[in-house]
């Protein structure tokens, strides 16, 4: 499975987990909201949500599949080494705003899942 193909995949997962934990969200004032209220009020979390999530999820794809593509074309080779790179780009990136110490664990926990999800796919290929 070539990463590329999943581009509207990650959108589509950031928009299903949007709805999930925007539904989960109990609003403050619960107690003294009526039924339409509280309908409204999570409806327009859960779009929130979506909205906020499918668009880090495809900021998310756009990194890790640029930095395995050019990875890919700079090594000339298709093995989990690209992957294992990309995913520390990526979680790299994803994590800089909170400092070198958040940057590393970025790296770490995105290369053992980067890692993780090629092997399983491997697997079925």
């Amino acid at each position: 499975m070539d990463v590329p193909d999943l581009k509207y995949a990650r959108g589509g997962l950031g928009v299903l987990m949007g709805l999930f934990f925007g539904a989960l969200e109990n609003p403050i004032m619960a107690e003294e909201m009526t039924a339409r209220q509280q309908i409204v009020y999570t409806t327009k979390q859960m779009g929130s949500r979506s909205i906020s999530n499918a668009k880090t999820f495809a900021v998310m794809g756009l990194i890790f599949s640029a930095a395995e593509c050019t990875i890919k074309k700079v090594r000339a080779k298709h093995d989990t080494t690209n992957t294992a790179v990309a995913g520390c780009v990526t979680g790299g990136a994803l994590a800089v705003k909170g400092g070198p110490k958040a940057t590393c664990f970025g790296c770490v926990g995105f290369v053992a899942f980067s890692v993780a999800i090629e092997k399983f796919f491997d697997r079925y290929t």
